[in-house]
């Protein structure tokens, strides 16, 4: 225990001397504070600053998909167990994860055709997807027919999106699918959002594109080069062919918008339940299948480093290591570039 400094009885102070004293004692005082705030201004913002920039430019993530012989998807590995090179060069790994800790999810609503009726009915049953996720979520909702708009942009805050479900019925108008989902997927290209997050964008659509400008192969080439999967929710429509209904064919490179950057295709609904009026979508399987399917994935991280960042395209490998010799392993972001 310190015992407490007697204090000098004022006698012995010589108020001649007082000055110097005092300012003998200050002094210390004085250069500590003066360090400490210049500590705290080198230290603090520049650090700060770097940590986030880190963050959001120089971490690559690559979510892959691990299975076996009988294509069942495969857990239980451990970062250890993977092995990435960057353009043929192998790569050290900082970050790992199993499943998706937080996703950035844009919905986007087609609402030029007859698939108004089951979105607009599922909209308690996509938010529950949604809360699956980590906090650090984000969520959007992008309205189109010929034209693209944001009835909701990227936010963590749910309780404004329900209304981003209910719209009003566009019937008469084109409808412009790539050119949409090529808008959704530069959403993605913005100041501030965490690499870690896996971006998906999940498509309801009849799949009838009549008027885009935008080819399928562009929209499939800005998702894999930004990190985006695509998850296609298919209301076909159905027409009389020879005595019976058959579904319409969808336009060239609707399922591919899917199969192409590892997401899922979803058809709803077949021709006899297109017959019925009173026939009713159920989409939570599906939004139970895209929640499985993500919470399986893998996301392999690793930094940039100065010879990489010298490079504007990069080509990405993932293999495991010999002893998982019978596993598969699909990467879902093949390749990247720096210039976005």
């Amino acid at each position: 225990m310190t015992l407490p400094r007697p204090v000098p009885s004022r006698r012995h102070v010589c108020t001649r001397a007082r000055p110097k004293f005092l300012l003998s004692l200050l002094a210390p005082v004085l250069i500590l504070f003066l360090c400490a705030g210049i500590c705290a201004q080198t230290s603090d913002a520049p650090v700060a600053d770097d940590e986030v920039l880190r963050v959001n430019t120089d971490l690559i993530t690559v979510p892959v998909v691990v299975t076996d012989a009988r294509g069942r998807r495969f857990a239980n590995l451990t970062l250890r167990d993977f092995e990435v090179r960057d353009g043929g060069r192998p790569v050290k790994l900082d970050y790992f994860s199993t499943g998706t800790e937080r996703v950035a999810m844009l919905f986007a609503l087609d609402t030029s055709g007859s698939a108004r009726e089951h979105i607009t009915r599922q909209t308690e049953a996509a938010f529950a997807m949604f809360t699956r996720f980590g906090d650090n979520s984000r969520i959007a909702v992008l309205q189109f027919s010929e034209q693209a708009e944001f009835a909701l942009p990227f936010t963590a805050d749910i309780k404004g999106a329900r209304d981003a479900f209910q719209f009003s019925p566009r019937r008469g108008r084109h409808t412009a699918i790539f050119d949409a989902a090529s808008v959704a997927v530069r959403a993605f290209n913005v100041a501030g959002a965490d690499a870690r997050e896996r971006r998906i964008v999940v498509l309801f659509s009849d799949g009838l594109d009549t008027s885009s400008r935008t080819p399928h192969t562009s929209v499939i080439n800005e998702a894999r080069l930004r990190g985006v999967s695509i998850y296609v929710i298919h209301f076909p429509l159905f027409t009389p062919r020879d005595g019976r209904l058959v579904a319409r064919r969808p336009a060239k490179g609707f399922r591919e918008l899917a199969e192409q950057t590892g997401g899922h295709f979803f058809q709803l609904g077949d021709a006899r339940s297109a017959l019925d009026p009173r026939a009713a979508y159920d989409l939570a399987p599906i939004f139970r299948a895209i929640t499985e399917d993500l919470q399986s994935q893998y996301v392999l991280g690793y930094y940039l480093d100065a010879a990489a960042r010298a490079q504007s395209d990069h080509r990405l490998q993932v293999t495991l290591t010999p002893t998982h010799k019978r596993l598969r392993v699909q990467v879902l972001r093949g390749d990247y570039s720096l210039k976005q």
